[in-house]
């Protein structure tokens, strides 16, 4: 039984190159999601991520039963704030974001719902946290056009990208703000020096024409 690879399939949205950014239109995704506000390096982000992967693997192997098995992809999250320059001065206090999963389109809240229960037993019989259990959540939604770019290097490094995108590329495109900021985490931190992390970083936009 082959296994869906997010990206294998949707090659384009999980890749790019540095120092370029490239106009996608993403169509209607599903996502396995949590909320939150605050920095990235906080305790409650950290809570959030606690849950959301035993959550992701449950739905996973659930699908797996039932003839339809898929790799769990790298992490994502949306970022944002009521000043989007809160990202370039790097005031992580104000940050809200949503981590999430990408999961195939045919899970349902039902799926989602008889997996809560059974990783809720495992993880208090762990000693896990699970207060984010309850907030997280099945999340559909399409961001359409969009800016894309690869990203090398630490995330505290993206400050300047990020800034010319704002100041320079959006407005000499014609181009506006359409959403979240998006995050694609291709690397594993745990793994791999800050200066290696890759990262997707994607900016949906709409004309301002």
């Amino acid at each position: 039984m082959d296994k869906l690879d997010f990206k294998k399939v949707d090659k384009a949205f999980y890749g790019g190159k540095q120092g370029r950014w490239d106009r996608i239109t993403l169509p209607q995704m599903t996502f396995l999601a949590i909320d939150g506000q605050g920095d990235p390096n906080g305790p409650g982000y950290a809570a959030a991520l606690g849950v959301l992967y035993p959550l992701a693997y449950g739905v996973k192997f659930a699908c797996k039963s039932e003839g339809a098995d898929y790799v769990v992809p790298p992490l994502e999250a949306l970022w944002w704030a009521e000043d989007p320059a809160a990202f370039v001065a790097g005031n992580r206090a104000a940050w809200q974001w949503r981590a999430m999963l990408r999961m195939p389109d045919r899970v349902s809240d039902e799926i989602v719902e008889e997996v809560r229960e059974s990783v809720r037993v495992k993880l208090l019989k762990k000693g896990v946290d699970i207060e984010p259990l309850a907030q997280a959540a099945r999340r559909v939604f399409e961001e359409g056009a969009c800016l894309q770019t690869l990203h090398v290097g630490p995330y505290t490094a993206e400050a300047p990208v990020l800034a010319d995108l704002h100041e320079r590329v959006m407005p000499e495109a014609g181009l506006a703000f359409n959403g979240a900021h998006h995050e694609i985490y291709l690397s594993d931190p745990r793994r791999v020096a800050p200066e290696k992390l890759r990262t997707i970083l994607r900016q949906p936009v709409k004309s301002t024409g």
